[in-house]
């Protein structure tokens, strides 16, 4: 097996989409998700994807990470094509469902990821990841005796284990309660920094309100970009900026974009 690159210094990753659109089946059973995206983010950015249910927001994000093939267009990750940024493991994933293996301890779900790829169970930087996300003194707990919000965090500690340039989100928060889903919401931003970009998909408003830098609104399908909105509220952000009224104006700025994309 051939070994991923090795680069000796940190590149503009910025993701770069040209005409991209995904066609699902043939004939008279092809649907079209997504039609013609020309998209730029920039990297060190936090972008969320947000509209209306079936409109390609999972799909989108997939294919930026080599999940799922353009049926047209090309997707770009700073100089390499998708393939190649997936193979150098620039991607961290993160999903609704946290997908722990029941018979492995906190600790070792955490380090799976370093386990595969043969780079050994790196117990320092394990433990590091663990306290970063809240979960030091749960190294040798196993995921029947957590909570859903801790799991969720050993899905993102195992997300950051290979050190990724992009973080893909899918919803990571929307099974859980509102108190904890805002809790994690602001343990992200605690976390992420610019040395890597996010690409978060959520339904909720609030949540891409709060979180992001940028929002895209996608219409319902075929999933098209009918607005990109800049989030331009200060950091750090806490659960007191949603009684601003700035998050207010954001807020309903956002869900004017729904409205329509949903009519």
């Amino acid at each position: 097996m051939s070994q991923p690159e090795v680069r000796s210094t940190v590149v503009d990753e910025a993701i770069t989409l040209r005409g991209v659109s995904k066609v699902f089946g043939t004939g008279d059973r092809a649907v079209t998700a997504l039609q013609a995206l020309d998209l730029d983010i920039a990297a060190g950015s936090f972008v969320s994807l947000l509209g209306p249910s079936g409109c390609g927001k999972t799909t989108l994000l997939r294919m930026i990470g080599g999940l799922e093939e353009p049926t047209t267009g090309t997707i770009a990750v700073g100089r390499d094509s998708v393939e190649t940024a997936l193979r150098n493991r620039l991607f961290g994933f993160v999903f609704q469902d946290a997908t722990l293996l029941p018979w492995r301890t906190v600790e070792a779900n955490a380090s799976l990821l370093l386990d595969v790829t043969g780079q050994g169970p790196a117990r320092q930087k394990v433990a590091e990841l663990l306290r970063l996300v809240g979960l030091a003194g749960f190294e040798r707990a196993y995921p029947d005796q957590l909570s859903g919000g801790m799991r969720q965090r050993v899905s993102l500690a195992r997300a950051l284990a290979l050190d990724p340039r992009v973080l893909l989100m899918d919803e990571p928060f929307a099974a859980l309660d509102s108190i904890t889903r805002d809790r994690m919401g602001e343990e992200l931003l605690r976390i992420w920094d610019r040395s890597r970009t996010v690409v978060f998909v959520t339904h909720s408003i609030a949540e891409a309100a709060l979180l992001s830098d940028r929002v895209l609104v996608l219409s319902a399908r075929p999933g098209r970009i009918i607005a990109d909105v800049a989030i331009d509220l200060p950091h750090p952000r806490t659960g007191s900026v949603r009684q601003t009224p700035e998050f207010s104006e954001y807020v309903r700025i956002l869900r004017s974009h729904i409205e329509e994309a949903s009519s």
